[in-house]
């Protein structure tokens, strides 16, 4: 069983962690997706160092909590906490995207971690959705995360599933939005407004908590409330920066999926150093 903590500046130093390997490993692989993998640093450290039920020494553990990373074209924030957990070598982040190698572009079933592939943007809550119905007819006490992107909250896939989670009541399920602002064509609210998030899914029968993705008290205050909200499922809208860490990756579209390139990558490391 992972340890769990709730003290800030272990949290905080564990983020910085995340994000240098996140820099890192794009930086290698000359491909990748850093501003929707930065701006879930501080949300994914922590989901898995503070809040969520898990074993790296046994990935499958019956009673886990799960997570579903919906957007998982961000991956390389997944991989880099599995990676920091212990759920396989640090040496495969050297080798992100490349032939043969276990840590693809997109996660699949053979990351240790990984329950579900993922990347086929809209999908990812109707897999939350089958988890957490299971978990209720298997009498589980298990609570199951689903991370999504606000772009893809345009797919209507999303919507049909976030009614049916209504309809079931399936309070072990948190949904929680990346709500950084940009998709890989531009501006969100330019591209297809999604606005007003809260008031749609209050709703679609959601429990709402409005979070600042990137304080951690006020991460874990969301996530906790979450983890105890009993008789309906509760959405996260998390207000994130896009590229949150690196000044001139932040709210920069460009960065959504461009790895950072000669000076670029210097200039990041020593941002990202203290």
């Amino acid at each position: 069983m992972e340890q769990k903590s709730s003290d800030i500046t272990f949290l905080t130093e564990k983020a910085k962690i995340i994000r240098r390997s996140i820099v890192e490993m794009i930086s290698l692989a000359k491909s990748g997706h850093p501003g929707g993998s930065l701006s879930l640093a501080d949300i994914m450290t922590c989901l898995y160092f503070s809040v969520m039920n898990h074993d790296p020494d046994n990935p499958q553990w019956t009673d886990r909590d799960r997570l579903h990373l919906s957007k998982g074209h961000a991956c390389p924030v997944w991989y880099s906490v599995l990676a920091e957990c212990g759920y396989f070598d640090k040496k495969h982040l050297s080798f992100l995207r490349k032939l043969g190698s276990l840590l693809q572009g997109h996660p699949d079933r053979r990351v240790p971690g990984v329950d579900v592939a993922s990347g086929s943007l809209g999908q990812g809550l109707s897999v939350a959705l089958g988890m957490a119905l299971a978990g209720k007819l298997d009498k589980k006490d298990y609570t199951v995360y689903c991370i999504m992107g606000d772009g893809e909250l345009q797919e209507g896939n999303i919507w049909e599933a976030a009614m049916a989670v209504s309809h079931f009541k399936l309070d072990n399920l948190c949904a929680i939005i990346d709500y950084n602002k940009f998709q890989i064509d531009g501006r969100v609210d330019e591209i297809m407004n999604i606005a007003p998030l809260e008031d749609k899914w209050k709703a679609f029968g959601w429990h709402v908590i409005v979070i600042d993705g990137h304080d951690i008290k006020d991460i874990l205050r969301g996530l906790n409330e979450a983890k105890k909200f009993q008789g309906k499922p509760s959405v996260i809208i998390a207000n994130t920066i896009k590229g949150k860490g690196v000044s001139f990756m932040e709210n920069t579209v460009d960065f959504h999926g461009r790895a950072p390139s000669g000076d670029e990558i210097e200039a990041a490391f020593k941002e990202l150093k203290g």
